[in-house]
């Protein structure tokens, strides 16, 4: 780099970055650009009144989390013991086929290759032959979680069949707490103010600051909007419209309550389908996070509310939290000097537990684009181009689980069946039926084992598989397929308990 270059540079470095809003979101980007911007001259704020509540309901996470935590210098011990967390296999799903049916969606792998071609196949292979053979039975993942066991991965599985990976449940309003102390002690400033007024440069178009209600003004370079769903910067400022998915996905309304736990410390989530929505189950050491997500125009918040305190385990702890929300995302997540994160920049269901991932990835995509105050209007392009997709990919996800059902004569989900699919989507169930293809696409949260543990489990079947997998008869491939339960089954028997485990890892 030449020195004028150099020298060109450094003027126009990003010097100050103000985070409106905390809770999950705004820490989360706070701790971790203060450690990825460790030893630069950059002034990290973050505005978060005390007096505003959060949602903070997001308490289930996926692996890539166990990423962040690493990224971030710390392990998932520490953060486990901080935010009374537990292990995650997975989700089950009670009742989302049909009543009385349930499966389980594992962080893990199905079964072995062999000359090339994916388990899969010869699972298809043996289910055409008249044999019934389970899917769930080749994924040590689930096999641990229907038994309520848990143990670390091997760094080095020596063969696929001991291939796991598990995430975590957190109390989200510890695990907000615990990154805030990191990141203070990284050198963040923290101010305790309600914005009352964003203001815009007339010529610019960019944010020169914030003004807070006890007088004191803000100004910065780069802004992050972290206000949840007012999006007081991004969508309410700087007009960043509204993309709305209520068209394909029903729910619109969500009532959570925490209560004592009576049932067993599962190492998974629990989703249950009922005829207006759907119900979580999230574990934790000091309680269960509960809640409904449901369509409006079929049942009322309070009746809402009503089924969900029948519907609890243990006495409740809270009184309800009712949430309104519209699925879908800013239509532009990154524009000018401000990048929208959490519920500001858009909403997931959280049927899946992205929200945080999507946090997650949004904080990692704008360490890759990092501007300067240039502001080069081709980054927030990529930056929006890229997050559309990964919010389009999820959408797809979650609409498979709904227009997948079979749950008859409840017009919730009669409606969903209905439901004309995106060309993506339909794409790859066309490909998945024609003969077990599984198809990636560029920004996809969800790898293969997640899509064909959605297939199984709703019963979508492939007219044909892989014609290589023929070169096994079917009495090959039983006997095969039998020493893969009994190795699974050697693996399961070194797993604990999920409570002893965590006692045993230091955290219970």
């Amino acid at each position: 780099m030449t020195g004028q270059t150099e020298r060109l540079h450094g003027e126009r470095a990003i010097r100050s970055i103000v985070i409106a809003g905390g809770g999950t979101a705004g820490w989360m980007a706070a701790a971790m650009l203060a450690r990825r911007l460790d030893k630069q001259p950059v002034q990290i704020t973050v505005i978060e009144s005390s007096t505003i509540g959060t949602v903070g309901v997001g308490e289930a996470t996926v692996p890539g989390i166990r990423d962040f935590f690493r990224e971030l210098g710390v392990t998932e011990r520490e953060v486990m013991a901080a935010t009374k967390g537990t292990a995650k296999l997975g989700i089950e799903f009670v009742d989302w086929k049909r009543p009385g049916h349930s499966f389980f969606h594992p962080f893990g792998l199905y079964g072995m290759r062999s000359r090339g071609v994916a388990f899969h196949h010869y699972w298809q292979k043996l289910r055409s032959a008249g044999d019934p053979v389970e899917l769930a039975d080749y994924c040590l993942a689930t096999v641990m979680a229907k038994r309520n066991l848990f143990m670390l991965p091997t760094d080095r599985p020596v063969h696929d069949l001991l291939f796991f990976d598990w995430a975590v449940h957190f109390d989200a309003g510890l695990f907000a707490r615990f990154l805030a102390a990191r990141a203070v002690a990284g050198g963040v400033r923290r101010v305790d103010a309600t914005i009352t007024n964003v203001r815009i440069n007339g010529e610019t178009g960019l944010v020169d600051g914030v003004d807070t209600a006890c007088g004191k003004a803000i100004d910065g370079d780069l802004f992050i909007d972290c206000t949840g769903f007012r999006s007081l910067l991004l969508g309410a400022a700087l007009g960043s419209g509204y993309e709305d998915w209520s068209n394909l996905l029903p729910c619109d309304r969500a009532v959570a309550i925490p209560c004592e736990r009576a049932g067993p410390l599962t190492p998974f989530t629990r989703s249950t389908a009922f005829a207006q929505g759907w119900q979580w189950r999230i574990p934790l050491q000091h309680r269960v996070g509960n809640g409904l997500v449901y369509a409006s125009r079929h049942l009322s918040d309070d009746a809402a509310i009503d089924m969900l305190r029948s519907r609890l385990e243990g006495a409740p702890l809270a009184e309800p939290n009712l949430i309104r929300f519209r699925t879908g995302h800013r239509r532009d997540f990154w524009r000018g000097n401000c990048i929208g994160l959490g519920l500001a920049a858009g909403f997931m269901e959280p049927l899946e537990s992205t929200s945080i991932t999507l946090i997650q990835t949004g904080i990692e995509k704008l360490l890759a684009l990092f501007p300067d105050r240039a502001f080069d209007p081709a980054l927030a392009s990529e930056y929006n181009r890229s997050t559309t997709l990964e919010y389009e990919r999820i959408r797809d996800f979650l609409l498979l689980h709904y227009w997948a059902n079979d749950r008859r004569g409840e017009p919730m989900w009669d409606q969903c069946r209905d439901t004309a699919l995106p060309d993506a989507l339909a794409h790859k169930l066309r490909l998945f039926r024609a003969n077990g293809s599984l198809v990636r696409y560029e920004w996809e949260s969800f790898h293969d084992p997640s899509w064909l543990s959605m297939y199984a489990g709703f019963d979508i079947a492939a007219r044909s598989h892989d014609r290589a997998a023929d070169y096994f008869s079917v009495p090959d491939l039983q006997s095969a397929l039998a020493r893969m339960r009994e190795s699974i089954g050697k693996a399961v028997a070194l797993a604990e308990p999920h409570d002893a485990f965590l006692r045993t890892y230091g955290v219970g």
